[in-house]
């Protein structure tokens, strides 16, 4: 399907536009998570112009969208087939605001969120906030494997993210070549370029965990591959990293498989790239 534009856009008059927030959000079948998602970003702090950037959904994902854009002048729907990276970057190119805050479709923002968010904005400042996991137990409360460049966690996920519209532009957007880890590439990119990354408690999010042991493992093989596209794109980042630190703190069989299928992925992702050499 070519790209369309559901509802008109929104106009923001100038004293709106130093304070406005551009919420961006991708999502493909969403409908069990969306409605959730939507209610608690309709209550934020104005003002806010959510954009929703749907790969083309074969659920009812975008009929829920569309009756809450009948109620809420803040939401535009638009259809835009492509990886995270690819919706993102169109969803910021239709922003007006000063700030870009990314959040995915199976989550829940605190009712403070883009409040907090504006509270700390700095046009040089990448906003990490919390992010609380959801779901079903097994599958939650696994810990992500962090990286430092300069000093800063660059694995802060664009699940809870916010980016200073000026910023964000000049590292010329998300990578679409990365099949996942592009937020991870992103928080890189801004590091290099001078940016700051600072985490923030009080903004917070709840991201519901991975539903089944499918979808779990599957999520786990492409953050490996991810892992190498980064290495391939930034070089070494493990030098100081030791698998056996992590692999001491597995205490569950989801951890074991966690480890196993994103290990597979890494190798995957290696094998591909020399076999095109």
């Amino acid at each position: 399907m070519n790209e369309t534009t559901d509802i008109k856009q929104n106009t923001f008059n100038k004293d709106d536009e130093k304070l406005l927030v551009d919420i961006i959000i991708t999502v493909k079948n969403e409908s069990k998570h969306i409605e959730k998602l939507l209610d608690s970003l309709v209550i934020q702090e104005p003002p806010v112009n959510i954009i929703i950037v749907d790969a083309n959904s074969t659920d009812n994902t975008r009929q829920i969208i569309e009756k809450y854009i009948k109620k809420y002048d803040c939401i535009n729907l638009y259809t835009h087939p492509g990886n995270r990276a690819t919706g993102r970057n169109y969803g910021c190119s239709r922003g007006h605001g000063k700030i870009y805050a990314f959040i995915d479709g199976d989550c829940i923002a605190d009712r403070n969120w883009v409040k907090e968010i504006r509270k700390h904005y700095d046009k040089t400042t990448v906003i990490a906030g919390k992010t609380i996991s959801a779901g079903k137990k097994r599958y939650r409360g696994l810990e992500r494997v962090e990286l430092y460049v300069n000093g800063y966690d660059v694995t802060y996920p664009s699940t809870n993210l916010a980016y200073p519209a000026d910023l964000f532009r000049k590292i010329d957007c998300f990578d679409v070549s990365f099949i996942t880890a592009e937020d991870i590439d992103l928080n890189m990119n801004a590091i290099k370029i001078g940016g700051k990354i600072e985490y923030v408690d009080t903004v917070i999010v709840t991201h519901y965990a991975r539903e089944n042991i499918f979808l779990f493992i599957k999520q786990a093989f492409w953050n490996g591959y991810g892992r190498k596209q980064l290495t391939v794109k930034h070089g070494n980042l493990w030098r100081g990293y030791r698998p056996a630190n992590m692999i001491k703190e597995i205490s569950s069989m989801v951890g074991v498989i966690r480890i196993f299928f994103a290990l597979c992925g890494y190798m995957v992702c290696k094998i591909k790239i020399q076999l095109k050499m």
